[in-house]
């Protein structure tokens, strides 16, 4: 045995045992993936007779079967469809004043102006009533039907209507719990007992009221409270600290509170905590009149304009992967790029047009990586196959544009280009057109997708060779213009500077110097292990040793900080909030950096640098930030893992959302990172955006004229089953 095996073999050992060792290590951080709840939102399409009327409540009976009442009759869900509820002959015409279920047998009852029937034990109940005196009912599960008007109250029961005295004020709705009938006025509940109304509590400005076990729950425009159905007395005080104080309409479902506002639904979980429901992620529109759920927990939410369901879907991580993998395959795949989606017509996916973006070659490296990794894991050759399809737009970067080793941006068929186009150029086939401009961006996703394919798919020594030559060609470019990208005009492109002027130009407290020495060094680390050729290592230590590059990398993320006055080109580069498009380009790069290092002593002091900008990045929550780490550290958050992929949407459009208006969130004073508030929200509760985005963001959108794909989801999916993290 020679001593470069002996070598080889002592590192691959100590190697083994720092997995083994380091804190939350690979064998004890598997995580079986089992089938969580995820929230989908399901809009029913409205017919055009229902455009403008008034749809008034929303009810399921114990079939499942989902009704609206209307201005212009009784209407049920049937697919995707409202649809009038013509079942029924007899009263396939009739237009109800009010319908109900009744409490524990789930039938469905119908007042209407002269009558009170239900269809339910054969249609024997059947009763008479004065005409127009009774607007709505509530049914026990003995039969009994409470009803009421503007100025009576009567209990039918066994047939006879009995008249009770009427509350004082104004009723505004009826109730049954446990067989026990309530009314509700805007300064008290009632509770029904040996025929007439007892007060059980004096209230002010009450709008709606809900049950949980031997609570009832009573909403206000400033909240809502708690108080027991026993006595009276109050079991939580008025919670302010809620998404929205105004409700109008309360329903409890599965011991959870539901509520329903002007500015969208919201529900508190048993920890306290509220998931807010609003934009047009979740609704046709915000204002929320109506809540009803069914057998399943699905939830019903009414709004003016449109029934929508919140659906509790039960799948896991690798059914929520296929799902994305299978709309990225339908609708996002330009040439092999990943493609962003814009829609003529707001939120219309028969409209979708796939269009080139500003850095089409890095969003792609998050695709490719995530078929890389799925490879890895399934070794199933379509994902191989598509993982080499984007390689083939990468390589193409480089052949549409006559600037030797120069990454074109994007490419596209001569005369329909869409982001900026002023940057676009002929290319010498005269059917393209390319965007130059590329940037450290770019080069990051070059790198990144480079080593994952070398590592996963690269199987033969043609693919090999392939992988280098890329990486080689887009190196050569670099180190022959004096570590910059030359475009078309012969200048530097703004952002593609790795030259040891520009790089030590910059203050070590901007992050700019740092983030530029670690991706070139780790791009030349790259081209070294692909094509063995002694340039690439040569030049890397070089700038490592005599222009302080290592020293730059070693920078702690904790020393970046505003710092006045650096100009580059016109552009402050040091004044503002942090930047996370460095902390995705970063991570990245980290995994190249790492994996692809020197030495062990290189590799040891790379793992301090990761560590040190993880520990900044933890209340973010990303998913992928964790499993880089993870994958070159042995360090993880898993529980931020698994709620970052569990929680990520699944409806990618890009609407308008707004949460600056909740009473529920704490907000934090103005800071550097721009951490807007204490918690971080759920992803499906703030604006959709990539990786190079604040996740602490509360507001914004792009008003559904566009849709990610949802590699943002997959390549920490795939890189988490590769890495075990996820069993």
């Amino acid at each position: 045995m020679n001593q470069t095996t002996s070598t080889a073999k002592l590192f691959f050992i100590f190697s083994a045992l720092f997995c083994l060792c380091a804190s939350n290590c690979k064998a004890e951080i598997f995580e079986p993936d089992t089938s969580f709840k995820q929230a989908i939102s399901v809009k029913y399409n409205l017919p055009e007779l229902l455009k403008g009327s008034a749809l008034k409540k929303v009810v399921v009976d114990y079939n499942d079967i989902i009704y609206i009442l209307t201005d212009k009759g009784l209407y049920r869900v049937n697919d995707k469809d409202l649809v009038r509820d013509v079942r029924y002959t007899p009263l396939a015409e009739k237009i109800p004043v009010d319908v109900a279920v009744q409490e524990g047998e789930g039938n469905l009852y119908y007042l209407y102006k002269d009558k009170v029937l239900t269809n339910a034990q054969a249609g024997a109940f059947y009763k008479i009533l004065p005409e127009k005196k009774y607007a709505m009912l509530a049914v026990a599960g003995d039969g009994s039907v409470l009803l009421a008007g503007d100025s009576v109250v009567s209990l039918c029961k066994n047939e006879s209507l009995a008249h009770i005295p009427k509350p004082p004020g104004k009723l505004l709705s009826l109730y049954v719990y446990k067989g026990t009938f309530y009314a509700l006025t805007g300064e008290a509940v009632y509770q029904l007992k040996a025929g007439r109304f007892i007060m059980l509590h004096k209230g002010l400005g009450l709008k709606t009221i809900s049950f949980r076990k031997d609570e009832i729950i009573l909403a206000t425009a400033k909240g809502f409270y708690g108080i027991s159905m026993l006595n009276g007395d109050s079991t939580f005080s008025l919670q302010t600290k809620v998404p929205v104080e105004d409700i109008d309409y309360l329903k409890t479902i599965d011991d959870n509170i539901w509520a329903a506002t002007n500015d969208g639904a919201y529900m508190q979980e048993p920890t306290g905590k509220y998931r807010y429901y609003a934009s047009k992620r979740w609704l046709d529109e915000n204002k929320v009149t109506c809540i009803a759920s069914d057998s399943k927990k699905n939830v019903y939410l009414l709004t003016p304009t449109g029934l929508n369901k919140i659906e509790f879907h039960s799948q896991t991580l690798l059914q929520k992967a296929t799902y994305f993998e299978e709309k990225i395959r339908q609708r996002h795949i330009r040439y092999g790029f990943i493609s962003n989606v814009t829609f003529t017509k707001r939120g219309d996916i028969a409209t979708a047009k796939m269009t080139d973006t500003d850095n089409d070659g890095l969003w792609s490296a998050f695709y490719l990586g995530s078929q890389a990794f799925r490879y890895g894991v399934t070794r199933d050759k379509t994902a191989k196959r598509y993982a080499w399809e984007t390689f083939e737009a990468f390589e193409r970067i480089l052949s549409v544009n006559p600037l030797k080793g120069f990454p074109a941006r994007t490419f596209e068929r001569r005369g329909f280009k869409h982001s900026d186009p002023e940057r676009w150029h002929p290319s010498q086939d005269t059917e393209w057109e390319w965007k130059g401009t590329t940037s450290s961006d770019e080069f990051v996703g070059y790198i990144f997708a480079a080593a994952v394919l070398h590592e996963l798919t690269a199987e033969t020594a043609t693919e090999k060779k392939r992988v280098a030559d890329f990486i080689d060609k887009i190196l050569g470019h670099i180190i022959r213009n004096n570590y910059q990208f030359i475009d078309a005009d012969g200048k530097p492109t703004l952002w593609g500077r790795w030259n040891p002027e520009y790089i030590n130009s910059i203050p070590s407290t901007v992050s700019d110097r740092k983030l530029g020495s670690t991706t070139i060094i780790a791009g030349l680390q790259l081209g070294y292990a692909l094509t063995g050729k002694e340039i690439y290592k040569t030049e890397a230590l070089r700038l490592m040793n005599e222009h302080g590059y290592l020293k730059n990398i070693l920078v702690s993320y904790k020393n970046i900080k505003p710092t006045a006055g650096v100009i580059h080109l016109g552009v402050d580069i040091g004044s503002g909030n942090w930047n996370h498009s460095d902390d995705e380009m970063a991570f990245l790069t980290y995994w190249v950096l790492y994996k692809y290092a020197f030495n062990k002593e290189l590799q040891q002091q790379y793992k301090q640098v990761i560590i040190d900008h993880w520990e900044i990045e933890k209340p973010e929550r990303n998913a992928l930030w964790n499993v880089i780490t993870f994958g070159t550290t042995g360090t993880i958050d898993k529980e931020s893992t698994l709620w970052h992929l569990r929680e990520f949407p699944m409806d990618l459009m890009r609407w308008d959302v707004k949460n600056s208006h909740r009473k529920d969130i704490v907000l934090l004073p103005p800071n550097f990172r721009n951490q807007l508030t204490k918690d971080l929200l759920p992803p499906d509760e703030t604006p959709i955006h990539r990786h190079n985005a604040n996740a602490f963001e509360l507001d914004g959108g792009e008003g559904g004229t566009s849709e990610l794909a949802g590699d943002e989801y997959l390549l920490p999916y795939w890189m988490s089953r590769y890495l075990k993290v996820i069993e």
